[in-house]
């Protein structure tokens, strides 16, 4: 079995990093980067590295050195618009922690790197003090990705499921902190 070590990013890693974001937002999404979607994975030391209430994580394969995957986290809670309205109020930005760039290239997936990323984004959210909710959403069009988050926390609202169909988007909840699913790979 691969051996991987999760960290915090830095600056040396970025590139790398940015890297696997591209690949999967070219390889995985029907939509390939899109500027006011994805303007953080060219500038992620200004989204990540800067704010101490953000992070950046890479999951990086002992045997080579490469980062594989990465998760993010930031103090910016969904906007209206594109999100229902109802839902930027529910998750307001600053005490609201967002899941970002959940990311594992597709060779090393099925190691458990994503849960295992997922699991130290709200390690950091519980040790900030300051969040009282961790928020992300997915498409459900990126295979498995939907699956994944049902898994490790609660649908706030399937955009499929309201008239017009909105965006297609899955919103999330993670729980954080006492009670929190507990992490596997501890």
């Amino acid at each position: 079995m691969p051996s991987y070590r999760i960290r915090t990013a830095t600056p040396d890693d970025l590139d790398a990093a940015r890297s696997v974001m591209l690949d999967i937002v070219y390889r995985d999404f029907a939509t390939g980067y899109v500027p006011r979607w994805h303007a953080d994975i060219i500038d992620p030391a200004a989204a990540y590295l800067t704010g101490a209430r953000h992070t950046l994580l890479v999951a990086v394969d002992e045997s080579d050195g490469a980062v594989v995957a990465t998760a993010a986290l930031d103090s910016r809670g969904p906007a209206h618009p594109p999100n229902p309205p109802w839902l930027a109020a529910r998750y307001p930005s600053g005490e609201t922690a967002q899941l970002r760039r959940v990311y594992v290239r597709s060779e090393h997936r099925r190691n458990g790197l994503a849960r295992r990323l997922v699991h130290a984004l709200l390690d950091f959210a519980v040790a900030d003090g300051g969040y009282r909710a961790v928020y992300l959403h997915t498409d459900p069009g990126v295979v498995g990705a939907e699956p994944f988050w049902r898994s490790l926390g609660k649908v706030i609202c399937d955009e499929r499921e309201v008239p017009g169909g909105g965006q297609g988007i899955v919103h999330f909840e993670v729980p954080m902190g006492p009670g929190a699913p507990l992490p596997l790979w501890k």
